[in-house]
Formats: structure tokens, sequence, C-alpha cells
């Protein structure tokens, strides 16, 4: 099935990234975010084939449609990935049910809290469950609800994110729970960095607007060319504008698509306020618009009116690879680093 030789991870590497390469099953503890539209089977089975671990993204997918690319992927790989759900989305329990039936070997709880009966659904299909913590709070309940591992997301990562920086996340969450596996992403884009979260104690490290340059991902030619002439900050967040419609930022570039998306929760508030639209639907209406707005850049190629989700670490991205180069670069990049620390602290 693999088609490449994996990268492989170095002797000093294995030193601190055992524990997450021993979790997700592969030769190096670095995942590829689910990014709707973009962690199709292709890139997920590539990622897994070459030594990392890909996560496919569920997304608000038709169950049948999932249910294939799930089949899909298990042709193109026999190494692990994850399946990552969406609490939020409305076909967010068939596609858990999918995941667990197959047998899909990690599961990624993504959007809110899952609940506690779900992980242990899970968890009874033999998967290994890793969930999101924005908080320190949320770190124990996940953990005390049965997730095997965590993901720390930082507000610095692209597509929806959580308010609080990464750097902010380690010192409450990382350095909190060093009996759990946690895998830390937002404004992740090189190997030195992930050396240095490894030294911290993190298990590995999550990634996902690094991986859309790749030569292999499906993302448009438009979508990654943008992405090339783009700064940290031009990557921002959407506010929200009243508590009557909470909704959950997206960090993407500043484009006609934010813009337009600000008329669009004032038109929600408006039909909030006259009766004409329920909260819930409202809410509905606006991640119809992210997932659409999302298609219509990434697929299709309209950069102006479509979202183009990326984290802050766009602003570090100068050019299109092939994914094994991308892996490559990073494992020498966190060897360097490492013996580079070998040697700042050797005597201490």
């Amino acid at each position: 099935m693999t088609a490449q030789a994996p990268v492989k991870s170095t002797e000093r590497l294995n030193r601190i990234w055992s524990r997450g390469k021993d979790f997700l099953g592969s030769e190096l503890p670095i995942m590829c975010g689910a990014m709707t539209w973009i962690s199709d089977p292709p890139l997920v089975s590539l990622m897994s084939n070459l030594g990392a671990f890909g996560v496919l993204a569920a997304g608000n997918m038709p169950p049948e449609l999932f249910a294939e690319q799930v089949d899909k992927t298990n042709k193109l790989t026999d190494r692990p990935f994850a399946g990552n759900v969406i609490t939020i989305a409305p076909n967010y329990l068939d596609h858990l049910e999918i995941l667990c039936q197959k047998k899909v070997s990690h599961i990624v709880f993504a959007g809110s809290l899952p609940r506690g009966a779900e992980i242990k659904k899970a968890k009874e299909s033999g998967a290994k469950v890793l969930a999101f913590a924005s908080t320190a709070s949320i770190a124990k309940r996940m953990i005390s609800n049965g997730a095997d591992a965590l993901i720390l997301e930082g507000s610095e990562a692209g597509g929806h994110i959580g308010h609080i920086s990464t750097i902010v996340l380690l010192q409450e969450i990382l350095f909190q729970f060093p009996d759990v596996p946690i895998f830390v992403a937002g404004g992740i884009a090189t190997g030195r960095m992930i050396a240095h979260l490894g030294l911290m104690g993190a298990a590995g490290a999550q990634m996902g607007t690094r991986f859309v340059m790749a030569e292999e991902c499906g993302a448009h030619d438009k979508f990654k060319e943008i992405f090339i002439r783009s700064r940290a900050r031009e990557a921002v967040s959407t506010p929200q504008y009243s508590a009557k419609l909470p909704v959950v930022s997206v960090r993407a570039l500043n484009n006609h698509a934010m813009s337009h998306f600000g008329e669009i929760q004032m038109d929600l508030l408006e039909q909030l306020r006259e009766g004409t639209i329920t909260r819930a639907d409202a809410q509905f209406k606006v991640e119809e618009y992210w997932i659409g707005s999302l298609r219509n850049a990434a697929v299709e190629g309209d950069v102006e009116h479509g979202s183009l989700m990326a984290g802050q670490s766009v602003g570090m991205l100068n050019k299109v690879q092939p994914l094994r180069d991308i892996l490559q670069d990073i494992v020498d990049e966190a060897d360097q680093s490492l013996g580079g620390v070998a040697e700042l602290v050797k005597g201490l």
C-alpha cells in the first residue's frame, strides 16, 4: 500500500517523541489536523503512509458519504489514522457510529464537549480517544470522562478556534497534566518548535496550515498561492457581535468573505429580534456559511469571496513542496534544534 518509504525519526528525537509515537502508532508524532474539504482520503492516507498521522475530516458530511471516505482511506493505507467528528454537527452521532463500526483506530472529538457516554462508546469500539481542551477545566473534564489524550489548540490556529493563545495553554494545561499525552496545535509550522514542545512535555504536535502547502494536498492552487503571499497578521479572527447569537470564532485571511460574515451576523440578529428565526437555526446558518464559503475557496478557487481559513503560521510559508519533503524538513529541523539544546545545557 505504501508507495513511498516513510520519513524516519532519529534516535535523539525518539527520546522526547516515544510517548506520542506509541500513542498514535506512527513513526512521527505529527498529526495533520482535520480540515473540511481538505483532509480527504488521499491526503490522510499519504500522511500516515509517510510516517506521520492523518486525521479524516467528517464536517457535516452525509453519513453514507463519510462511510465511503473511511473505506477509501482504509484501502489507501494499512497504517493508523483518526476520524474527526464535530459534536455540534447535525450528523455527529451518525459519524461517530460509522467510526465505531468500522473500527477506526483513533477518534478525535471536536466542536463542543462530547458526553461521557459518547467517549465510552468510542473506547468500547477499540479506538483511542483524543479530545480538544481550550481551558484547564475542560481538560480535567475530558480526562475524567475517559479521553486517552488531549489536543491543546491555541487561538493562533486556523478555522474554528478558542480564545486563548497557545503559550498560555501550555502553562495552564501541558504543565499541569504530565501523565496524559498532549498534542499541541495552533501557530506551529517548524520542526524547531515541535522539538522545544517535546522538551516541555508535549507528546507531539498537530498542524494544518503547513500541510495545505503539500503538492499532494487537494486544495486549489489559488488557495495555496494566497497562503504564500500572506503575512501572519493577515490571518484574523471573526468577532461575535452579540451574546444573543453565540458564534465560534473563525481565523482566516481577511477578504470579502470575512467582511460579509459581519453582515450575515447583523441580518441574523435582526431576524432574532423579529422572532422570525430561532437561535439554533441562526447558529446553523452561520456554520452553513463557513462550510460553503470554505469550499468556494479551497475547492473552487474563489479566493476573494470564499473563506481562506488559515492559522497565523501562514506567514512562515513560502513554497509548495511534496509532503515527504515537508515531513523530512520538520524532522531535520527538530533534530538539529535538539542537538543545539543538548550543547547549550551540557555541563549544567
